[in-house]
């Protein structure tokens, strides 16, 4: 049995497992979110590479029950087994966390670079490729945004005035939105993107590395409760 200070511990671990999985169901939702709404959404902008971080938050929010199960179960039973299983998985979880955070704040230096390719690239594509329509039509009216640098960017794939229909408020695709509309989006799609995801990149970092500090405790609880109670096992 766990006895003196080391019942304090014992539940300090048990709270803390409380923590760990409402913090699991935070780390899950906002990596599904950040997938469904940014990478996903502009997929065709941004490089496979950069749409781990989220996957990695998803996996890591999943795996998180299964640990805090595990946790509370070997505090409530003072079993050293469960408890080192316990320890090892949340170091596992830990490293994850720690690895989408620094790809997400790694990769938001990179982000420009990245756009003017894909966003050069894909342009040429608009008129012939659906899925590529729909990702710049739903940039362009979410973001409020024309063209790669400017809604002139447009000439050079319509050798017209005529530009896409969200590049206007409230226009209907009818041709009716050209650069002689006296309201067309005139923000470059590049600036807009930039920003819209560098803010996810911190937000997917923060998130990670923030709560794998956190977890350092219970890391520190599991490994002191479990030593305890191989000692006690031992003296039996």
């Amino acid at each position: 049995m766990v006895s003196g200070g080391m019942t304090c511990v014992k539940y300090l671990l048990f709270f803390f497992n409380l923590l760990f999985a409402i913090s699991g169901l935070a780390i899950l939702v906002v990596g599904v979110l950040v997938h469904l709404h940014v990478y996903a959404q502009y997929s065709n902008f941004v490089y496979p590479s950069y749409q781990l971080a989220p996957v990695i938050l998803i996996a890591v929010g999943l795996i998180i029950f299964v640990v805090a199960f595990f946790g509370c179960c070997g505090a409530v039973k003072e079993n050293h087994c469960m408890i080192i299983t316990f320890s090892v998985l949340l170091c596992l979880v830990l490293i994850l966390e720690v690895a989408a955070g620094v790809v997400g704040y790694i990769r938001r230096n990179d982000v420009g670079i990245m756009l003017e390719d894909t966003l050069n690239s894909t342009m040429y594509k608009y008129n012939t490729n659906q899925e590529i329509k729909r990702t710049w039509n739903s940039a362009q009216h979410d973001l409020k945004c024309c063209g790669m640098n400017g809604p002139k960017d447009w000439q050079k794939v319509t050798r017209e005035k005529i530009l896409p229909y969200t590049c206007c408020p409230d226009k209907k695709d009818d041709g009716s939105c050209t650069l002689d509309s006296p309201d067309y989006y005139k923000d470059s799609c590049v600036t807009k993107l930039k920003e819209y995801l560098v803010m996810y990149a911190s937000v997917i970092g923060a998130v990670g590395l923030g709560i794998a500090g956190g977890q350092m405790f219970g890391i520190i609880f599991a490994c002191v409760l479990a030593r305890h109670i191989r000692k006690e096992y031992e003296t039996v």
